[in-house]
Order: C-alpha cells, then structure tokens, then sequence
C-alpha cells in the first residue's frame, strides 16, 4: 500500500483528552478517532490491527473445535426476563422499546440468545458437545466510558458458549478453552497471565481472567514465585499472620469527635492503622444487612465477601441503613453489641488492645479484645492481599503484585442459565436432564489497546509482529533521485510478492518526518533505501525495538525481511 493514498490523518501533538498511552498512540497515529463518549470510528490502520487479533482468535477457536456463528446486536427483553437478568444487570444494559413499544437491550454479553437457540435446535445426548461463538460488537452504557479502547462504550467482543451432557464434559471444555486462549495470547506475542478471578454479571462456579501485563493496568494480579498460583488481588487466597498479643487491658470508651477515618484518629489517639478493627456495613443481593470486619490498615474484599455468604452481590450500605444497624453515623461502627451477623478476616483472629468503633457519634472503644468482646463473629479470608503477604496456597511464596489489562475470561457455567431457561437434553435412558454450560470472552479492541500499553515507547508504538497493521514499511529517502526511487518500489514488490503486508512512504516528505511517522504508527521493520547506502549496493534494515539499522545488500533485503517477519508469525 503506497502511503500517500491511505487514510493516515497523525497529530504531532498530544490530543488532550487522552488519559493513558494507547489512547493518545491510537489517536495520534490515525487509527481511531471519537464518535461520541466511549465510540469510536477505526480508521484504515486501526481496524487493520483489530482484524489481526480476530484472525488469530477465529484460528484458534476453529482449531479448538468450535464453531462460529452471528447471533443480533438487539435481543428481546423476553430472553432477559426469562434468565432473571433483565432486572440485575444494572444501568450498563443499554434498554430501548421499538416502535410497537416492545423492549429490547443492545446486547452486552449473550448467554440468553445463544442458550435460546440451543434449547430449540438440540434435543439429544448425541448432539452434545457443542462450542458456538461470534465475533461482534457489544455494548455497555458504562457510566464513566474512559482510556479510549481499554473502557469503551461500543466494543467488539469474541464470547463463545459451550453445552455439555455433564460437569466433567464442562470442565474438560472449559480446560480446552483456557489453553485455546493461552495460545490466542501467546501467539499475539504479549506477556499474559491468567488468573484466578471472579465470576461477577455473568456468574458461574469458576473462571480465569486473562490479563496482559502493563503498568498502566487497572487490575492488580498477585502471583506466587514459589508455586506458580495466581489470582486477582480481590480473590487470591492468603493466609493470615498471627496477631501479636496485646496487653488485655479493658474495654473503655474514648471521644474522638469528627474524627471518622481509621488515619484520623490513628493520629489523634497515637495508634498505629493495623492495630484498628474497621467495621463496614453492607447490604446483600436481598437486602440483608451484613457487617464485616478488617483490620485497619487492609482493605476487604468484596469479592470473598460476597462468595464466603454465598450471595450473587454485596454493596456498602447507605447512611440510613447503617444508623439503624449501628446506631451511629458513618464512620462510628464498631462490632461490640450488634444483633447482625458479623463477619471477619482471619488476620483478626487474636487481636487484643485494638480500637474500634463504639456505635455512637463521635466515640472509640480502646482495649478492644475481639474474642472477649465480640466472640459471635466468624473469620474468614476476606482480605484483599498486598505486596509480601503469604501465599495460601503453598503458604510458603510472598505475593509479588503487578498491574494487568484484562482481556479474556474464561467461565465455568454449570446450570446458571439452562435450569432457568429450561434447555434440556434427553439422556440415553430417555430422561430430560438440563445442559452444562461454560462461556469464554475475548475483549478485541481492548487486546489492541493493551498491547500499545505494553509496547510502546517514546516516540510511538511498537507493535507486535502478530499484531501490526502492516508488518514492513519501505522508506526511500530523497526520491527524486531515480535510482533510489526504483530500488525502493523493487524491493516493495519483492516483499508483496513474499506476502508480506508493506507500506511504502512515497510522500513528498523530508526524511525526518517519514521516520517520525514509521515510529509513531509502529511498524516492526523499516527499510530505508538512500543514495550513500545505495551507492555501496545496500540498504538500511532497522527493526523498530532496535537503537540501529544494519546495512544490508539490496538484493536481500526483501528475503531477510520477510525471513524475519516469518519467524515471528
């Protein structure tokens, strides 16, 4: 492709609404540009680099058994309604009626459709296994659509459904599933791990997010140098260090007026954080108080919350609900003396001589002794792990924490949706049994954005080989001059005819600014062709992660490039 007929609009400049670098690369580079809050239009470059990710998901689904299929962006609420979503999913469910004044939803997920489509088409055991996916674009009404593609509102998304005759079939596809996407990731050639993690909206008894490590990664992922385990912060098991004994003084009430947070009458009192019990109050998916504890300088995980009680969500209760739980406004709980159930992390076990609470308006208790003085309460892990805590699993490791991008999460169903929706199957006894269910998403445009976010440098991106737009540009310098000219555009059909995807910067353009603009859009290699190395018979071949190009003969040029490029697809 001759780079003076693309659409490649490059700002020299950093557009100011970008907050994190793939934004503003993608922006700048000409690839995307923004619709309106979370939309995007994809440019020539940008959706060249999308169509990369999804060739190398549809391989590697097609080679892992599946099947791909397109199911409509615009689901009935019927289908909603049946799976008990249509009320849960929350305000990122983009809902709308048609002009019957039917209601609809711009699907976001589609495990309603696809599990639809099954209960109508299969009817026996033989027809199981089944995997279908899509590749489509998805929509969630995010309330703060922010990073560019990383949290978008409009996304395209890969999410694939498998159906089974039982839970040992289910998880033998969810394990075929975890290695297809091991391989999608590694074949991207960006550094991933995947995790232990949630199973949220979706739901289900067991998955793994897949994450890209970056920086810039709004998750925090903890992982084991001993043995290996790995999981999101909000999940990963740690095992809690024995308190230090106290001096088991009594129990005595203290004033600590407007002084509501654990560093504020930390300070005020001169007692260190993790000698404080935080009590917060939540409310559950039924609207049941529940009180947990922590010690004061972790944070608690809702995630283990709301998995240790079994329910489907916990939120932080109001004002309102915390005064009648407690007594006391925000920031005055404590456990002493509640009739709620009372929950707490297991690093509390023992703690002596802390302070808490005293459920009324500006007062601490002091002496705090959690088994003398609140011994209802039930410990369990529920805290959200830090740099150096121990491992749970092999209670040996110390949790290193990174940062990472999510970009696919594989989950384990069971009968979430076909007990509800009654997709059933009949057995070889002839009797009708519902079908196991595992789901697995891919976030396209997200990989992209997270692999600028992992490859990039000052001046651009640096893409993956895999991934790039276009995997070589030839770049003659001062091609006015005829010889420069023809060896350029012989060496650009050379690497089109070895299947290269090329792009030569045929501008009018000074040097510098065609190098600039190679570095900024991100090509992997770069072969510029001049009149001093030309006249010894070469060129120059410069890989973009390299400090310096390598002067090549020019009939080579083109087989080692593409040499290059091979090795790396």
């Amino acid at each position: 492709m001759k780079l003076s007929q693309l659409l490649v609009p490059t700002l020299k400049e950093d557009p100011s609404d970008a907050e994190v670098v793939s934004h503003r690369l993608l922006l700048r580079a000409g690839m995307i540009r923004q619709v309106a809050r979370g939309i995007y239009d994809f440019l020539p470059l940008g959706l060249r680099a999308v169509r990369r990710v999804e060739a190398i998901v549809r391989d590697e689904m097609n080679r892992a058994g599946a099947q791909e299929i397109l199911m409509p962006a615009v689901c009935p609420a019927e289908l909603w309604q049946e799976s008990g979503r249509w009320q849960r999913y929350g305000p990122e469910l983009l809902r709308f009626k048609d002009r019957h004044e039917r209601d609809f939803c711009f699907g976001p997920t589609h495990e309603e459709v696809v599990t639809d489509i099954v209960r109508r088409e299969v009817r026996s055991y033989r027809q199981l296994p089944l995997n279908l996916y899509q590749i489509q674009v998805k929509f969630r009404d995010e309330v703060r659509p922010r990073f560019g593609l990383m949290r978008g509102r409009e996304f395209l998304m890969k999410d694939g459904y498998s159906f089974h005759t039982s839970e040992e079939d289910c998880r033998r596809e969810y394990e075929n599933m975890f290695q297809a996407y091991s391989r999608i990731f590694t074949r991207c050639a960006l550094e991933f791990r995947p995790v232990e993690a949630d199973t949220g909206a979706i739901g289900g008894s067991r998955s793994h997010e897949f994450q890209v490590l970056a920086e810039s990664g709004e998750d925090a992922i903890a992982s084991c140098p001993r043995c290996g385990y790995t999981a999101n912060v909000e999940l990963a098991a740690t095992r809690a260090e024995p308190q230090p004994a106290g001096s088991g003084r009594s129990l005595e009430k203290v004033s600590t007026p407007d002084l509501r947070t654990v560093d504020e009458v930390s300070a005020f009192l001169g007692v260190p954080p993790e000698r404080f019990v935080k009590t917060l109050v939540y409310v559950t998916d039924d609207g049941a108080p529940i009180v947990a504890l922590v010690r004061g300088d972790r944070s608690l995980s809702e995630a283990k919350l709301k998995n240790f009680l079994a329910v489907s969500a916990v939120a932080l209760a109001d004002e309102s609900v915390v005064q009648r739980v407690t007594g006391a406004p925000i920031g005055f709980a404590g456990p002493v003396g509640l009739r709620t159930r009372v929950v707490g992390d297991a690093w509390l076990r023992g703690t002596r001589d802390a302070v808490t609470g005293a459920n009324e308006g500006d007062r601490h208790l002091v002496g705090f002794d959690l088994e003398r003085d609140a011994s209802g309460v039930e410990l369990a892990d529920l805290v959200a792990v830090a740099e150096g805590d121990r491992c749970g699993r092999c209670g040996e490791g110390q949790f290193a924490i990174r940062r990472g991008i999510e970009v696919g999460q594989v989950f384990y169903l069971g009968r979430k949706y076909s007990e509800v929706m009654r997709a059933t199957f009949l057995d070889p006894a002839g009797a009708e049994r519902p079908i196991e269910m595992g789901t697995y998403g891919i976030g396209i445009t997200r990989t992209v954005a997270a692999a600028i976010e992992q490859n990039h440098d000052a001046n651009g991106i640096v893409w993956p080989i895999p991934l790039a737009p276009f995997s070589a540009i030839v770049v003659p310098v001062n091609q006015a001059e005829e010889a420069v000219r023809s060896a350029a555009e012989r060496i650009y059909a050379e690497l089109r005819d070895r299947g290269v995807d090329t792009l030569i910067d045929d501008r009018d353009e000074r040097p510098g600014v065609k190098f600039k603009d190679a570095d900024l859009i991100g090509i992997p290699l770069r072969v510029t062709v001049g009149p001093k190395a030309l006249a010894r018979g070469n060129v120059e071949v410069k890989a973009r992660r390299a400090d310096k190009a390598a002067e090549i003969p020019v009939g080579e040029a083109a087989a080692r490039v593409a040499d290059e490029i091979g090795k790396a697809l």
